[in-house]
C-alpha cells in the first residue's frame, strides 16, 4: 500500500492512509488479532460473515467454499404424512395411541 505525501502535507497523507487501511478491514483485522481466536469460534464468525455476504449476492459462492450449509428437509408428503400431521412415535408418547396398532381405538 503507498501513500504519496504531496507538498509536505503529512497530515492528509495520513488521512488518506487511514482511509485507505479502512476500506481494506485492516482495523477490523488488527482489532480481531488482539487475543487468540478458539477455531470453533472462528468457524462461527466465518459463517456469520458468510450468511451477512448472502443477502447481498445468492450465497453460492459461500456454499462452495464450505462457509454456508445448505439446508434440506424433506416435505411431510415424502415421509408419508398429510401436512400438518404430527408422526405416531410422537402421539404414542403421549400414551393415546398403540405403536403396535396404526388405528386408534380398534386394538
Amino acid at each position: 500500500m503507498q501513500v504519496y505525501v504531496r507538498d509536505n502535507d503529512v497530515n492528509a497523507a495520513i488521512r488518506v492512509l487511514k482511509k485507505k487501511m479502512q476500506r481494506e478491514g485492516t482495523f477490523r483485522e488488527m482489532k480481531r488479532r488482539r487475543s487468540y481466536e478458539k477455531p470453533s469460534e472462528r468457524r462461527v464468525r466465518e459463517r456469520a460473515e458468510a450468511g451477512s455476504a448472502d443477502t447481498q449476492g445468492d450465497g453460492k459462492a459461500a456454499r462452495a467454499r464450505g462457509l454456508l450449509m445448505r439446508v434440506r428437509r424433506k416435505a411431510a408428503a415424502s415421509r408419508g404424512l398429510k401436512k400438518g400431521a404430527r408422526p405416531l412415535h410422537k402421539i404414542a408418547r403421549e400414551g393415546r395411541v398403540s405403536t403396535r396398532c396404526k388405528s386408534p381405538g380398534v386394538c
